[in-house]
């Protein structure tokens, strides 16, 4: 009733006045939206249910022209889909279509006539931040518009030259989750203000699906099942021309292309010069209908995981299309002026129609780009330095599996050793992965295998100005992210081709086989040094497996088993327990070894003090403001869905209460936003209680902002502290307060001198990849790689923990091993070296663990995620002995 009270309300008073495309006439055989679902475009924010209506509704009104194609469901259930319009004679072979376009994508015989003959091909995106919320109603109308406009050259000639794909809502639980937070707060009338309840999102906020993932960071990791999904379709269509459509803050107007520099190296030349054919016909169309807008700015084209930059990789030319966002029905922007929602959904809809309208006036040559573009990747991967990149067979031959399937998943060919080979300068075990760099995927290859993709010396040389003035830079994501770095996997250069033929191929499902092997029931070992050790301990705990972890390397009939190897002993548990392991290892990828003897050669005996037992522990996750809103959501979705262990989220105010926490022997505490968020929120009484818990036998996990949270001096559950830039000064105590001793500036240097400040943060980092060292001997390390790849992001820098206040356990490397991706400033790599990544330090009974920045960030760093889950699943075991 609200709803339909204040489209009523809003009809007359909003640009839904007016046409959003003037002179438009629409025939009366496709239903409006209006007629669907009770309000028209503009007036509301449509929720997923009522687009999908609609949808449906032109599906049965047109089914020569619409066909709707699932092809995901969201962590809450609700179904993903696209949509295909097409003219009546494209729609009746659209089987041919996509089987034309593959065999073209596939170089095969005959390409260029195909070609030919062949629609082109535009897929518009919409709503990957549920909270972007014009994008979802725009495609509707764009939808509208190619059914019912009537006699519009325009829409005639897209729907004869292309077919149009639209993906209406990608983050539907998102979407959703705004709508009913926005409702929640309406009252008689729309609120332009931004003080307005409706217009401040609670956390989450709706940006983030279910887990709390920006699924438009998701793409290169493709973790979340939305993200999966659509680089499946993608793949099957491999359309021409791709928009990612979002929102920004309400103060801009529109951006479309071409990006901001940087460029990534690896996108081609005619990619970039028809950036600029889309951005011009889009500015056509805007200064036809006097919108403002500008390119250029802001967004670049430099990180391979965003929605509108994976297309690039396999010969689309893809484009962020960004607009000012009412994020409610109306919002007044800081210089008076209102921009309404009906506005907004317009501005999108223009875009998108002229976004068709372009690539069906440049179909040849944009199958003729697409074509050149994979057929000068082969070419240019057969001259290349490195010409194959293989996965050798290795101790974490899980890890090294997972990633075979995750290339295959974007499209790339990879191949298995069946069988011992000389190859890349060495012998190959049966089991290494090869990837041939010439083949038609090989600048995705390039991008996601090199461990360093370089930036342009020009824009480099222009931020370290900006930094030298103390102004921000223009960086807008990580600067590396490469994939066997953030695996941890071990790979080699191959200066030949290796032969592929007759070995099998990877797919998308490729990961660890789990199995159990030997004959005896006395015990059951599962090897320390593979990545699916932790996912099988996980599992187990949670089963109610009772297993133990040996610190220590022992040999036991023969063999050598690592440290952090899980031994599970029949006395130990139920008499099913052989079952129970069996479905375990199963699920997990990890191979198990039966054994019929105890009798340990070398190394601590299975009744060892060295020899662990775990229990399950319950494990709770600070949950709410002021978190950063991804760092829980990561560490859940890790902990939950890749680990198969479960987690309780409790809000702040639980927290920062009365209630006691005794039921949790873990406590993560993630990243925040700010340094001094964790202060404000729990307060003298959250801090205390929280400490009380350490003390009595609480195990504290702290991630980023938790980390400095702990190590303040008004807090001091870690010994540790924060660091400045080298050089700083204390402020020094005067006897008059309000003055200081006079100066004489007798040049412009020494002006320059007297306003640096005295105390300063070292500079901001975008993202990069440094190098981190562990601690052999300490039982977090058990099973863990002795060298890391971390991503650091921001400012933080912590001075070591001292002897006498707790330890070390991971630090980084020296400033000339320190950085192995990306760009770091050099102040930051000097002052980064040897200073911690995880210490651990003794509070009473408890035990606080302290990872100076997030092993979790966006679930993509997998070769850290065994340390973080020996931080949270093996550390009780250990805090038990100081009780």
């Amino acid at each position: 009733m609200l709803r339909l009270f204040l489209a009523l309300l809003l009809v007359g008073s909003t640009a839904m006045a007016t046409e959003f495309w003037p002179g438009a006439r629409y025939s009366d055989a496709i239903p409006t939206l209006e007629s669907v679902v009770g309000h028209a475009s503009g007036e509301q924010i449509s929720t997923h249910a009522e687009l999908r209506a609609w949808f449906d509704a032109a599906e049965a009104a047109a089914p020569d022209r619409v066909r709707i194609v699932p092809y995901a469901t969201s962590w809450q259930g609700r179904e993903l889909y696209y949509v295909i319009i097409a003219s009546p004679e494209n729609f009746a072979r659209l089987t041919t279509i996509q089987d034309q376009i593959q065999r073209v994508a596939s170089l095969a015989d005959g390409a260029e006539s195909l070609i030919d003959e062949l629609p082109g091909t535009t897929w518009l995106s919409y709503a990957v931040h549920g909270n972007e919320i014009s994008t979802g109603d725009s495609a509707m109308l764009a939808a509208y518009h190619l059914l019912a406009a009537i006699d519009d050259p325009v829409v005639e000639t897209i729907l004869e030259e292309t077919i149009v794909f639209i993906d209406p809502v990608q983050n539907p639980d998102g979407r959703d989750r705004f709508i009913h937070q926005f409702e929640s707060a309406l009252g008689l009338e729309p609120i332009a203000t931004r003080l307005a309840a409706e217009r401040n999102e609670p956390w989450p906020g709706g940006r983030v699906n279910h887990y709390l993932f920006d699924l438009n960071r998701d793409w290169l990791p493709a973790t979340q099942p939305e993200t999966r999904g659509r680089i499946a379709v993608l793949l099957e269509w491999l359309p021409l021309a791709f928009v990612d459509a979002h929102e920004m803050g309400t103060d801009s107007t529109y951006f479309f292309a071409p990006e901001a520099v940087p460029y990534n190296p690896h996108l081609a030349s005619d990619q970039k010069t028809n950036l600029e054919y889309f951005g011009r016909n889009n500015a056509r169309w805007f200064d036809r209908f006097g919108i403002d807008y500008f390119t250029r700015e802001i967004f670049d084209a430099f990180y391979p995981g965003y929605g509108a930059s994976w297309p690039s990789y396999y010969g689309a030319v893809a484009m962020t299309y960004e607009q000012a966002s009412a994020r409610g029905l109306k919002a007044r922007r800081i210089d008076g002026t209102e921009l309404t929602y009906a506005e907004t959904v317009r501005n999108h809809f223009v875009t998108s129609i002229a976004t068709a309208e372009t690539t069906a006036r440049n179909r040849m040559r944009l199958w003729e780009d697409f074509l050149d573009y994979r057929r000068s990747a082969v070419a240019e991967g057969s001259r290349e330095a490195v010409r194959a990149w293989a996965i050798p067979a290795q101790a974490d031959q899980g890890g090294a599996d997972r990633l075979a399937g995750l290339l295959a998943r974007h499209g790339v060919e990879v191949y298995r050793l069946d069988e011992e080979r000389r190859a890349c300068g060495g012998s190959l075990a049966a089991g290494t992965w090869l990837v041939p760099v010439a083949q038609p995927a090989k600048r995705f290859v390039r991008v996601a295998m090199d461990p360093n993709v370089p930036m342009d010396e020009a824009f480099l040389a222009r931020q370290e100005e900006l930094r030298e003035q103390d102004l921000p830079d223009e960086m807008y994501d990580v600067t590396a992210w490469s994939l066997p770095l953030m695996f941890n996997i071990e790979t080699a250069a191959c200066d030949r081709a290796p032969t592929t033929e007759g070995l099998a191929r990877a797919t998308a499902e490729t990961g660890a086989t789990g199995t159990v092997g030997g004959s005896g029931e006395l015990a059951w070992l599962v090897p320390g040094e593979d990545s699916a050790t932790a996912r099988f301990m996980a599992m187990a705990l949670r089963d109610g497996i009772i297993l133990r972890v040996a610190e220590d390397a022992f040999t036991q009939e023969d063999r050598s088993w690592p440290a952090g190897t899980l031994v599970m002993t029949a006395a130990d548990n139920d008499a099913d327990v052989a079952a129970a392991i069996e479905a375990v290892a199963a699920k997990s990828g990890a191979t198990v070894t039966a054994v019929s003897d105890s009798w340990v050669v070398e190394g601590p005996n299975f009744g060892s003090g060295r020899v662990v037992r775990l229990t399950a522990p319950k494990v709770g996750l600070a949950w709410d403001r002021p978190t950063n809103v991804y760092s829980p959501g990561a560490i859940r979705f890790v902990l939950e869905q890749k680990y198969g262990y479960p987690v309780v989220p409790i809000r702040m105010r639980t927290l920062a209460g009365s209630t006691p926490l005794d039921e949790f022997d873990v406590l993560i505490l993630p990243d925040t936003w700010g340094d001094r968020a964790y202060a404000r929120a729990l307060g003298n009484g959250g801090t205390d209680k929280i400490a009380g818990w350490v003390e009595r036998g609480g195990v504290l996990v702290t991630v980023g902002g938790g980390t400095t949270w702990a190590a303040s001096e008004d807090v001091d559950l870690l010994s540790f502290r924060l660091e400045d830039q080298p050089g700083a000064e204390k402020e020094e105590d005067d006897a008059e307060p309000n003055r200081i001793p006079g100066t004489e500036i007798e040049s412009p240097e020494a002006y320059a001198a007297s306003i640096v400040p005295k105390r300063e943060a070292p500079d901001s980092v975008s993202g990069v990849l440094v190098k981190a060292e562990l601690d052999p001997e300490h039982w977090l390390s058990a099973g863990a790689a002795s060298t890391l790849n971390v991503l650091i992001r921001g400012d933080r820098i912590f001075r070591p923990m001292r002897l006498d206040e707790g330890e070390n356990v991971a630090r980084f490397a020296g400033a000339d091993e320190l950085l192995v991706s990306g760009y770091l400033w050099e102040e930051n790599r000097r002052q980064l070296a040897y200073k911690p990544f995880v210490v651990t330090e003794e509070i009473g009974r408890g035990l606080v663990i302290g990872f100076t920045h997030d092993p979790s960030v966006r679930a993509y760093l997998d070769g850290l995620e065994p340390l973080f889950v020996n931080a949270v699943l093996r550390a009780p075991a250990y805090t038990a002995r100081l009780r």
